[in-house]
């Protein structure tokens, strides 16, 4: 339908088994996010799109360890594994995913110094990717959420969005978790309390 757009959040190889940041279960959601996909006039795709060496790879940090926290000078960063590096395989998107569909696919987490868990900015929570200046144009003011993962990526999408005024859903089924520390009901409650539809 006009007004709505399916948003698909880094489906991509490294966050399904197997990846460099595996996800537990990524690749379950393939076969509803392409039926999503069919029943929806607007889809577009994000796409984590690392430097080699990017600053939220602890491999950039000596003496730090993957899933530790560093202040960062604009805010707290989780250190990652490498992953999703620019061209390499992990970067591209499921091998099932029908992804052919989107009419944009938004990069993000290219600066290499600082990294992007939103589709609508960069984790300084201030420098746009272009998406709300693209939906608003296209008369755009309902997003559908779906991929990986849900407390991270598709939560501080969601969360932007909203602060943003579209209307936004969570498809919780369509959407895996990587649970650091309790983040996947933390972000979960933050989505609710914002107003996020999560279903």
């Amino acid at each position: 339908m006009a007004g709505e757009a399916l948003v698909v959040i880094d489906l991509q190889n490294d966050f399904c088994p197997g990846g460099a940041l595996a996800v537990a279960g990524g690749d379950e959601i393939v076969p509803l996010v392409n039926d999503l996909i069919r029943g929806s006039e607007h889809v577009i795709m994000t796409q984590d799109w690392h430097p080699a060496g990017h600053s939220s790879f602890a491999s950039s940090h000596p003496g730090r360890e993957s899933y530790q926290s560093l202040a960062m000078p604009y805010g707290e960063q989780t250190l990652w594994p490498d992953h999703c590096i620019q061209g390499s395989r992990g970067a591209d998107f499921h091998t099932g995913l029908a992804w052919t569909r989107a009419e944009l696919v938004i990069r993000k987490g290219f600066r290499p110094a600082i990294d992007s868990y939103s589709a609508f900015f960069e984790n300084d929570h201030t420098t746009p990717t272009g998406l709300a200046g693209y939906l608003r144009e296209r008369g755009i003011g309902s997003i559908t959420l779906v991929g990986l993962a849900t407390d991270f990526c598709v939560a501080y999408s969601a969360l932007d969005a909203v602060k943003l005024g579209f209307s936004v859903t969570v498809r919780l089924d369509a959407c895996r978790g990587i649970d650091l520390g309790g983040s996947l009901d933390s972000m979960t409650a933050r989505m609710r309390e914002a107003g996020v539809t999560l279903r």
